[in-house]
C-alpha cells in the first residue's frame, strides 16, 4: 500500500506533466483521486485541489482545535480504510 506522500507524489508528480490529467483534477478531484489511486471515496470527503501560481500561493491551516481527539486524528494525515471505502487524509 502506497504511503499518503507517495500517493500525493504520484499525483501531482503527473500534474505537472500531463495537461489533461491537470485539467480533470481541477475540475472534478473526486473521481480522478478515486481512479488514480483506485480508491472510493466516500460523498461526506470534501476534496479541494488549488493551483497555485506566480501571484498566488496557499496555506492549509489545521482544524479548529476545538475539533474531538477523533475528530483531530481523521484529519491528521494518513491513508485509513473502514467498511469498505478509504478515507484519503492529506
Amino acid at each position: 500500500m502506497e504511503t499518503p506522500n507517495e500517493m500525493r507524489a504520484k499525483v501531482t508528480d503527473k500534474a505537472a506533466t500531463d495537461a489533461d490529467f491537470r485539467a480533470r483534477l481541477l475540475s472534478d478531484p473526486k473521481a480522478v483521486l478515486a481512479q488514480e489511486l483506485s480508491v472510493t471515496i466516500p460523498d461526506s470527503l470534501t476534496v479541494e485541489v488549488h493551483e497555485e501560481s506566480a501571484e498566488t500561493a496557499h496555506l492549509v491551516l489545521p482544524p479548529d482545535s476545538k475539533l474531538s481527539e477523533g475528530d483531530l486524528r481523521a484529519v491528521a494525515g494518513g491513508f485509513e480504510r473502514h467498511e469498505g471505502f478509504y478515507n484519503i487524509n492529506w
